[in-house]
């Protein structure tokens, strides 16, 4: 299944909706291609609905901190919402739980930036 990806922007927050797999090859470039796109067009607040993300490879999970690095380096912020059980469990099996900022919803992320 390819990877899908909707953007909504809410009070100046960029929400990228995620649905599929984050897996090595077009799925990962996809997505890293996307944020990219939102950089470079100046969106500094960033969240990442998780929910509909059925499996996360190593190659996926790289990506993920490889965005969150290059968001980090050009003063944006990336937060990720509504994690599911397997997704939060290989965040924390890899210790990567506490590098993200992670929220259970997307409306507590939302509410997280500074106004």
């Amino acid at each position: 299944m390819a990877l899908r990806m909707t953007e909504r922007d809410i009070d100046g927050v960029i929400v990228l909706e995620i649905e599929g797999r984050i897996v090595l090859g077009e799925e990962s470039n996809a997505f890293r291609e996307k944020v990219k796109g939102l950089l470079a067009a100046g969106k500094k607040k960033i969240v990442l609905n998780l929910s509909q993300v059925s499996y996360i490879d190593s190659a996926g999970l790289g990506t993920l901190v490889a965005t969150f690095h290059s968001a980090r380096s050009q003063g944006a912020t990336l937060k990720l919402a509504n994690l599911g059980s397997k997704f939060k469990e290989v965040l924390q099996v890899t210790k990567l739980m506490t590098v993200f900022d992670t929220y259970d919803s997307e409306t507590a992320a939302i509410q997280s930036f500074p106004k």
